[in-house]
């Protein structure tokens, strides 16, 4: 009768278990970084997005919410979105508005508890 030798495979829980902790640190890191990106409006964080419209990357349209909290507010949030969409398409902050953050309050397009603004980048 021959003996076979095994080897042992080293066990690699913890390392797995060390890499995962820090892929969840790194994550958590990120999310923090991003948290202290934002800024109030009127004392109010909004969500606010933008794209572009038909397909043609100069003109926009932004979303801004919740609107209940300030219309004020919104309407800077809402100016501030378009300016980085602009600098980040275009390089440039120069904006031609459609639907603008200045227009009367009667004017203003809200939908739900979204205020919608549109505009054209206009590069220099």
């Amino acid at each position: 009768m021959t003996k076979t030798r095994t080897r042992a495979l080293p066990d690699m829980r913890p390392a797995l278990l060390t890499g995962a902790l820090l892929i969840a640190a790194l994550l958590l890191s990120a999310c923090q970084e991003r948290r202290s990106e934002r800024v109030a409006f009127d004392g109010v964080f909004f969500r606010a997005s933008s794209g572009k419209v038909d397909k043609q990357r100069e003109q926009f349209e932004v979303s801004v919410s919740p609107v209940s909290a300030s219309l004020e507010g919104a309407r800077e949030a809402g100016r501030y979105e378009a300016v980085r969409y602009c600098i980040n398409q275009f390089g440039s902050s120069d904006i031609a508005w459609i639907e603008g953050p200045d227009a009367e309050d009667g004017r203003l397009r809200i939908s739900g508890d979204k205020l919608l603004l549109r505009g054209t980048c206009t590069p220099a």
